[in-house]
């Protein structure tokens, strides 16, 4: 971990908006992983984006954007997600959401195999199509092809949201990585 995490008492008034703002937010919309440790500090991406709140701020307002009026379907948004993560190897952000995955009805072996790196042979025909936009993206440009299957199944507006998630969570992934996030006390991928 390359940064201490944010002591409440420490923060600064910018800092204090902000930890108000994610305290709410995680406890409304990223449940069922550790996100706030025993003494109140926020801990994963939270902890980078608060100890830099001119950069974090701006970040967490696309996370609150993207996930309080989703187009996709929650089970579709993890495969994105983990498959992203997973191209990334990113530690925290895998462990988050294989919870939230399988929270969501992912099976364990389709969780496993994305985080592998790989294709799951029984992902659905929605899902297949957003495994292929997400892991096109996280590696380079998006082809034709799996860009106008997206819209054609969900939509242009809903592709866009999967675009700016797979974006967001390559933000959040490098940002994980970028600070030596490690997993919460306790937990393994």
């Amino acid at each position: 971990m390359r940064l201490p995490l944010k002591n409440c008492a420490d923060l600064t008034e910018p800092q204090r908006r902000l930890y108000a703002d994610m305290k709410e937010g995680i406890a409304t919309s990223f449940t069922g992983f550790t996100a706030i440790d025993r003494n109140g500090a926020l801990i994963g991406p939270w902890n980078p984006w608060i100890s830099f709140p001119d950069y974090g701020g701006p970040v967490w307002a696309l996370v609150k954007a993207l996930a309080s009026a989703p187009k996709l379907a929650r089970p579709l948004r993890e495969v994105a997600i983990l498959a992203t993560g997973a191209k990334f190897h990113s530690a925290y952000e895998i462990y988050a959401h294989v919870l939230v995955g399988e929270a969501r009805g992912l099976s364990d072996a389709k969780i496993a195999t994305i985080v592998a790196g790989q294709r799951p042979a029984d992902l659905t025909e929605d899902e297949a199509i957003v495994f292929d936009v997400a892991t096109a993206l996280a590696a380079g440009p998006l082809p034709a092809l799996p860009y106008q299957r997206a819209v054609k199944a969900f939509g242009l507006e809903a592709t866009a949201e999967l675009i700016y998630l797979v974006g967001l969570y390559c933000m959040v992934s490098t940002t994980l990585n970028g600070f030596n996030v490690p997993l919460p006390d306790g937990e393994d991928v």
